[in-house]
């Protein structure tokens, strides 16, 4: 067996030993040894193999297994401009603390800068935003590789998880010769190094333990307990038992101190409410060790929850206002996105996942559904891109056990439409892509460029209008379009396209923010 292979088959022999179930491989010349070995792993049931064309598309695919499953997923490349192309999804897989592998052949060390075709500097690629970046060697033999995984995997998934970058200098030949066997492992498939998961422990924060007290949950939030009223995101874990106008009713009410817990990114009620002077803000410390929140830089203190007494009313307070912003969500003529996003949440059957895209579909779901138990929400809020959403999508749902859906705006499919490439022989998840279709980028409508005083040079810009006929592109993509909002369970994948206009949004969010703030007065 020749050295590349012998590397290749043990690395994959050992990353399965480490509980890797999922890999997804692009094509290429420099990574063939790769692709016998994984090939012939998935070929014997021991891990799930998934073949894309596309890496940026790849990158996204194996961050939404890693997303969903919380198990590493490595995704592996050729050389040259192939893993330029996982950047993307390396820095999402960074700040959302997703386990992602990115295993990349490169060319023998002597061939870098020599003028060599496909040939670039691949080591340290990805700077800072991964965990650990590892050079493996042909020389290096059985024991060597197996503890390299070892130390990936531990990286990947310690504190806090991350993104690793595994580089492989190959040298030809890069096709196994006759003999295919490999070198042995620990008995019982046991993992040549054995790691224990990290978690990390911190003492109370110095609250108040009687004072008006508000928790602001976001992305990354693990579940707890609190005597005090939660404002959460939707991918927060928090959010089933959340108040469900909570965005809306932080200009209305001020605690005296807020606990912040995960990553908030999407609402500037809460950006105001962070940086008020008047507010002792704390930061609930991440068990994984990652960094906490504090954009305006007014956390005191960051520790573990104490025990919360609520003052009488304060809790009651909120529901009242909750209940009054609530009734006006219900009664008005809601944004189409907003109704959307209202209706899709109270729709969807219990065990079911949904995937939201950045820009206005996660905060359409934050300002209007009603938050409920028995629904898994994702969306990479890391770097809140909307690069890589239906490959992500695609990810979580062939990770989920029960069907899965998406929502998402028109730019955000076209901006990723290799996603729904997907070969004959690959594995095809039950997944519902609703497609929120106004032609353009609506969320800046909201904005400060969407003011009158710019309409000049707004549509052009900002608004980026597209006439991309979607019915066709999913027919070209032998993926089915469905017009309207189907319930069914998805079989297959589909899309399903929404349609809207953007003119009166800007206006329709500006009447609905009056008529809560009218009814909270």
């Amino acid at each position: 067996m020749t050295s590349s292979t012998a590397m290749a088959r043990v690395l994959v022999d050992e990353l399965v030993r480490g509980g890797v179930t999922d890999a997804v491989f692009c094509p290429g010349s420099r990574n063939a040894p790769l692709a016998f070995a994984l090939h012939d792993a998935d070929a014997a049931g021991r891990l799930r193999l998934h073949v894309r064309i596309d890496e940026r598309t790849a990158g996204f695919l194996a961050l939404g297994l890693a997303l969903r499953s919380g198990r590493p997923v490595p995704v592996c490349t050729t050389s040259g401009t192939a893993v330029a192309n996982l950047h993307p999804a390396v820095l999402e897989a960074s700040y959302a603390q997703v386990p992602l592998i990115a295993v990349t052949a490169d060319r023998p060390a002597q061939t870098i800068g020599t003028g060599a075709s496909q040939t670039i500097v691949q080591e340290g690629i990805f700077s800072g935003a991964v965990r650990l970046a590892a050079t493996g060697t042909v020389a290096g033999g059985n024991a060597s590789w197996r503890a390299l995984v070892g130390r990936v995997l531990a990286a990947a998934t310690g504190g806090p998880p991350g993104p690793v970058h595994l580089n492989l200098p190959f040298a030809e030949p890069l096709v196994p010769g006759p003999s295919v066997e490999v070198p042995d492992g620990r008995p019982g498939g046991a993992p040549w190094t054995a790691v224990p998961p990290v978690v990390r422990s911190a003492p109370p924060l110095p609250l108040d333990p009687a004072a008006p007290t508000l928790v602001i949950a976001g992305t990354g939030t693990p579940r707890f307990s609190v005597d005090a009223p939660v404002v959460a995101e939707p991918s927060s874990a928090m959010w089933p038992g959340s108040l469900r106008a909570g965005p809306w009713l932080l200009d209305a009410v001020r605690p005296a101190q807020v606990v912040v817990a995960g990553r908030p990114t999407l609402h500037r009620s809460v950006a105001r409410l962070l940086a008020d002077p008047d507010v002792a803000v704390h930061a609930l410390a991440d068990p994984h060790g990652g960094p906490w929140t504090d954009v305006p830089g007014t956390v005191r203190a960051v520790g573990s929850l104490p025990e919360i007494t609520s003052p009488a009313g304060w809790r009651e307070r909120w529901c009242e206002l909750d209940e009054r912003a609530s009734a006006v969500l219900d009664a008005a003529a809601l944004p189409t996105g907003l109704q959307l996003a209202r209706d899709l949440v109270a729709a969807l059957p219990d065990g079911a996942q949904l995937v939201l895209g950045s820009s206005n579909p996660v905060r359409d779901v934050a300002l209007a559904a009603v938050p409920r138990t028995g629904l898994t929400v994702q969306s990479n809020r890391g770097v809140a891109g909307i690069d890589g959403t239906v490959s992500t999508a695609v990810g979580a749902a062939l990770a989920h056990d029960g069907p899965s859906y998406a929502l998402m705006g028109d730019l955000t499919l076209l901006h990723d439409t290799t996603g729904l490439v997907i070969g004959p022989d690959e594995p095809r998840p039950d997944l519902t892509i609703v497609v929120l279709n106004d032609g353009g980028g609506g969320i800046f409508g909201l904005l400060e460029q969407g003011a009158p005083e710019h309409t000049a040079a707004f549509e052009r810009v900002f608004g980026t209008p597209q006439t991309v006929d979607l019915a066709a592109l999913c027919a070209a993509m032998g993926v089915e379009h469905v017009p309207g909002l189907p319930l069914d369970p998805p079989s297959g994948i589909r899309v399903a396209e929404v349609r809207a206009e953007r003119a009166s949004l800007r206006d329709g969010h500006a009447a609905l923010r009056e008529a809560v703030r009218a009814a909270l007065a």
